[in-house]
């Protein structure tokens, strides 16, 4: 098996080597055909002929891999002339046309070596009528060169379909190579637009609420000094969680598989007292109402609804004037929806400005991302609302739970 390979491998390095061997191999195995002959048959004493028309067949069948075609009309004339001048159709003989007859059958359609075996065939029977050889036996005459130019046919149609099957076949793996390769941009892309997602609301939601912490002590230091310490004891405790879970997410891009690092789960609607006390001090009061009876959440809604709630309140303290907000769980069948309003005059687009502003767009990514949807707009009335609808049992590509790394 290994010498057949290098042998291949040789030929296809080589192949003008190669050509110019099996030419020279087929000139000799010719001019032996030549001085074969049966007891009873008369064969030319004169291997002039012969050898001439080997040189010629040979000599063409250099280039049988640019012209196949050519290489067979050729081999086919100097065989049906020797045919004519006397010599007997043997194998050696007609080595040419076979070897020709084998690479068109490999290199060209199905169609063309029909034609082409048809049409040597054809000339066989003729050359075998125009010898008229009484002497020699009819199968030798008619049925045998039929089926030595038969066999080369099939050898060459053979390892057309093979070679053919092998480059399908590794059209297909180089075809799933390019799919595993563009899952895993894809992957990843996904992968950079969650943790995006989750810096911006870690970010924004911590940085706004310190910011209105910051500017509530400032204004209180002079009039009520006496509430301005418990302000900034809020405050460490919003920077400080802002901290944690920026490490959290952060830790997740630089160390991807540390099995050392304790894992919690993400956060969820179990948290919103901490989130509206954290609000309270920044001088927004939150109200939540609950209609239905709650049910559990899969980690991947529950965390989904808890940073829409957050963003929103993110937004009423950074674009909207008002003192109080909304946050309404409404449980009905199988899903949840969720509505934050405010009270005050919202500034905040319906949709970002170019290069601008991503709040309302990671939300509502969010709650594609599971199955949801969300609509946010000015209400008639005054303020500003965030209305997300989430399913309470999402499809099976959502059944693990997010983790965060803390340090």
């Amino acid at each position: 098996m290994s010498i057949d390979l290098d042998l291949e491998r040789y030929i296809e390095r080589h192949p003008r080597a190669a050509d110019l061997v099996a030419s020279t191999a087929l000139f000799c195995f010719t001019v032996l055909g030549g001085t074969l002959s049966l007891p009873e048959h008369d064969q030319p004493d004169e291997l002039t002929p012969v050898a001439l028309l080997a040189v010629v067949t040979c000599v063409v069948l250099l280039w049988h891999r640019s012209h196949p075609r050519t290489a067979v009309v050729v081999a086919m004339v100097c065989v049906t002339m020797a045919g004519g001048l006397g010599y007997m159709l043997n194998p050696l003989l007609m080595a040419p046309v076979m070897a020709a007859l084998y690479w068109l059958a490999a290199l060209t359609d199905r169609r063309t070596t029909r034609i082409y075996l048809f049409v040597a065939i054809a000339l066989l029977q003729i050359t075998v009528v125009v010898a008229d050889r009484a002497d020699m036996p009819l199968v030798l005459q008619t049925l045998a060169p039929t089926i030595w130019v038969l066999l080369p046919v099939a050898a060459g149609s053979g390892a057309r379909i093979r070679r053919a099957y092998l480059d399908a076949v590794q059209a297909r793996a180089d075809h799933a190579e390019r799919s595993r390769e563009e899952e895993a941009r894809l992957r990843v892309a996904e992968e950079r637009m969650r943790i995006a997602r989750e810096l911006h609301d870690v970010v924004a939601h911590h940085m706004a609420l310190a910011n209105a912490q910051a500017g509530t002590a400032a204004h209180l230091a002079r009039s009520h000094p006496d509430q301005v310490q418990k302000i900034l004891d809020d405050l460490a405790g919003t920077t400080s969680s802002a901290l944690r879970e920026l490490k959290a997410t952060v830790g997740l891009l630089r160390q991807a598989n540390d099995s050392d690092a304790s894992l919690e789960p993400a956060p969820g609607l179990a948290r919103l007292p901490e989130l509206t006390a954290a609000c309270q001090t920044a001088g927004i009061k939150v109200t939540v109402t609950t209609e239905g009876t709650p049910q559990p959440l899969s980690p991947g809604v529950d965390l989904t609804a808890f940073r829409i709630v957050q963003e929103a309140l993110t937004n009423v303290a950074k674009h909207a004037s008002a003192k109080a907000a909304y946050v309404q769980l409404a449980y009905v069948r199988d899903r949840l929806t969720l509505t934050v309003t405010d009270n005050g005059t919202a500034t905040a687009p319906a949709a970002p400005a170019a290069g601008r502003g991503f709040g309302l767009v990671g939300m509502r990514e969010r709650a594609q991302s599971v199955g949801g949807d969300l609509r946010a707009g000015h209400r008639p009335q005054g303020g500003f609302e965030v209305t997300t609808t989430l399913p309470l049992y999402p499809q099976a590509a959502e059944d693990t739970a997010p983790k965060e790394r803390t340090t």
